[in-house]
């Protein structure tokens, strides 16, 4: 079996993570797709969304895919997960013959930092989502998307346009009654 995993805070989700699900399903050779949301990225101290709605919406947008899965296995850790753990994971699940770890060329700068990231590297291939148009050095797949579109932004703004239309209502609602409170 061929996997590939996109991890994230999701926080809000929005059309760049669309085009990645979309372009690994189309572009990768995989049987199953893995979205897995975070509870909260180890290299964050907080999120804004509880990690509940973030599954939801994620599972609202992506879960109905054919070779989708919406898996809550950091969610149920309930603290910062490393990808290692994730991928360790998954692979006593699903024993792949392929593993791609699909991340945003906003990461690439600290990967080396990630936790045991000479096991993870050796354990999966990174597939790496351009953003801001980002360089991908040639050892990395290039999924060639390149949105320039940050959930910081959707949340400091409240400019939900580049929210997928299946949740941009609840987004905004949700986000604009956080900065209420």
């Amino acid at each position: 079996m061929k996997i590939a995993l996109f991890g994230g805070s999701f926080d809000p989700p929005h059309n760049g993570h669309n085009s990645v699900v979309l372009e690994a399903l189309e572009k990768l050779d995989i049987d199953k797709l893995i979205i897995m949301p975070t509870y909260i990225n180890p290299f964050k101290k907080s999120f804004s969304a509880d990690e509940k709605q973030r599954f939801l919406w994620v599972k609202k947008l992506w879960g109905h895919l054919p070779k989708v899965e919406i898996c809550d296995f950091e969610i149920r850790q309930k603290r910062p997960v490393p990808s290692i753990e994730s991928v360790k994971y998954l692979y006593k699940l699903y024993n792949p013959s392929k593993f791609y770890l699909l991340i945003g060329a906003d990461h690439l700068e600290k990967l080396h930092l990630w936790h045991d990231f000479e096991k993870l590297n050796s354990l999966v291939e990174f597939v790496i989502a351009n953003r801001n148009d980002i360089g991908i050095p040639k050892n990395f797949k290039d999924l060639k998307t390149n949105k320039k579109i940050a959930s910081s932004f959707i949340r400091d703004t409240l400019n939900t346009n580049e929210v997928c239309e299946e949740i941009k209502d609840e987004v905004k609602k949700y986000y604009e009654k956080l900065q209420k409170n």
